[in-house]
């Protein structure tokens, strides 16, 4: 948990960028019956039916002290996925930095193995080396910035019935472009300090085991 939080308070590095990451399944669900459009006065009204489409995947990397997220939509999450998503946020959009820090969850696709599934072992370890990997604790992904992103594209878009992959992925880039424009960012308050103070029980948990 320090580890992660002692990423937080650093100061802005355009060199050393501090990246958040995470993922969630979408479910793609239609309408069986065309919905009544809304009027003055009336919302605009769905029937209870509906017809599943299947899933897809929203890969999110937000960079909270430089205001940035870059979403993408993808049909699975799969290792193939992860790999391809770093590969364009390293290649593409931070080509300059020295190593991107990336702060994710303990899930099993997400670690430099991915890379060499995915690609040549040459390739696989040059992106490694772009990589500085720093992992949320079991049951803390509470501690990953990117989840309050998340739950912003949960509020505003993924909320309503969307049938498609297309229109989906439509949807999220448009709500990441304008929060990029807008500037929005997480401002996180729960710091080190914070977490000896609070949780001092615990730290003596560990000291006795």
């Amino acid at each position: 948990m320090e580890d992660v939080l002692s990423l937080y308070e650093r100061p802005y590095h355009p060199k050393y960028p501090v990246i958040c990451f995470d993922e969630r399944p979408c479910q793609l669900v239609g309408d069986v019956l065309a919905p009544l459009a809304m009027q003055p006065g009336r919302p605009r009204r769905e029937d209870h039916e509906y017809q599943r489409n299947g899933t897809c995947a929203l890969l999110v990397a937000f960079e909270p002290l430089a205001c940035r997220r870059l979403v993408r939509v993808r049909s699975q999450r799969t290792r193939l996925d992860y790999a391809a998503f770093m590969k364009e946020l390293a290649d593409v959009h931070y080509p300059n930095a020295e190593k991107i820090v990336l702060v994710q969850d303990n899930l099993n696709t997400h670690s430099v193995g991915s890379f060499y599934v995915a690609f040549a072992a040459q390739e696989a370890y040059r992106l490694s080396t772009r990589f500085e990997m720093h992992h949320t604790p079991k049951k803390g992904s509470w501690l990953n910035m990117v989840e309050l992103e998340l739950a912003v594209f949960a509020q505003q878009c993924l909320d309503r019935r969307i049938s498609d992959q297309d229109t989906l992925r439509r949807e999220v880039l448009a709500l990441a472009q304008e929060r990029n424009q807008l500037r929005a960012t997480v401002h996180w308050s729960f710091t080190q300090h914070d977490a000896r103070r609070k949780l001092e029980r615990h730290y003596q948990d560990v000291i006795e085991n």
